[in-house]
């Protein structure tokens, strides 16, 4: 039996593989682990094609993984969906996911107070919460009785987090959740997600490509490469001194004061070497 420890979200050597027509199968993900303590914040990291979207996928249940386990509070996930109403609904609870467009999970015919009060009468929560989620996310009266288009970008991924909020989940997986979002409303929602795990000790598994949002926001953080965990660890250890070189390409492709394009392209070439 797994023992469980502390951690809130135990997650074991998950894998998931996709047929390539004629060419045999393609890892997606290969044996990735890791664990996450309440209040605790993850990064997954690596470039398009590394594997990390399909393990977020696999933590919600959107994506059925070949093996491996996810347990959230010492308690494994259901592989699938559960048909009653009542596990359904305890599934939602134990984690929700935040999409890099809002619209996903935005039903544009609801206001944005309407679909908090929905969310909430579903899980048997008050629907006088509604205004505590917006004004926690920072959206107010004006925003309340407005519809997804009416909204901007930026409120309407605040929204996005105030729905996955409604329904009081343990852990939050966001997916590239501030790619999408002007520079400085990345920092308003990145600063908003760090509050809100301190305040409420939800967990967040934040999936992104971008290492200077993933430094800000993150404890611990995971590289990932063609389907593989390349490197892991405490976030601050591993983007400045990291082991892998992968993750040192992927440091030297981050533009900063006096950076030099010609080191990724170097890092890119004894990465191939």
């Amino acid at each position: 039996m797994t023992d469980y420890g502390d951690d809130l979200l135990v997650v074991d050597k998950l894998r998931k593989t996709y047929p390539l027509p004629g060419r045999g199968r393609l890892t997606a993900a290969a044996d990735v682990s890791f664990t996450v303590a309440r209040g605790g914040s993850l990064g997954i990291v690596g470039e398009s094609g590394s594997g990390k979207t399909t393990v977020a996928r696999m933590l919600v249940g959107l994506v059925r993984p070949d093996a491996g386990t996810v347990a959230v509070d010492g308690r494994p996930r259901e592989p699938r969906t559960p048909r009653r109403r009542e596990a359904r609904l305890a599934r939602a609870r134990e984690m929700q996911m935040v999409f890099q467009d809002p619209y996903v999970s935005l039903d544009s015919r609801l206001t944005a107070g309407q679909c908090l009060r929905t969310a909430l009468r579903l899980h048997g929560r008050d629907e006088n919460l509604a205004a505590e989620l917006l004004d926690r996310v920072g959206l107010g009266a004006r925003e309340a009785e407005a519809l997804p288009r009416q909204l901007s970008g930026g409120q309407r991924q605040r929204l996005a987090i105030a729905r996955a909020l409604a329904v009081d989940p343990r852990v939050l997986v966001l997916d590239e959740a501030v790619a999408a979002l002007d520079v400085s409303i990345q920092a308003q929602i990145l600063q908003l997600l760090d509050g809100i795990r301190r305040d409420t000790g939800v967990a967040l598994v934040f999936v992104s490509h971008d290492l200077a949002v993933v430094q800000h926001i993150t404890d611990e953080v995971l590289v990932m490469r063609r389907g593989q965990v390349v490197e892991q660890g405490p976030t601050r250890q591993v983007l400045s001194e990291p082991a892998d070189p992968y993750t040192r390409l992927l440091l030297a492709a981050v533009p900063r004061e006096g950076w030099d394009p010609d080191d990724a392209v170097a890092a890119r070439a004894a990465l191939a070497g």
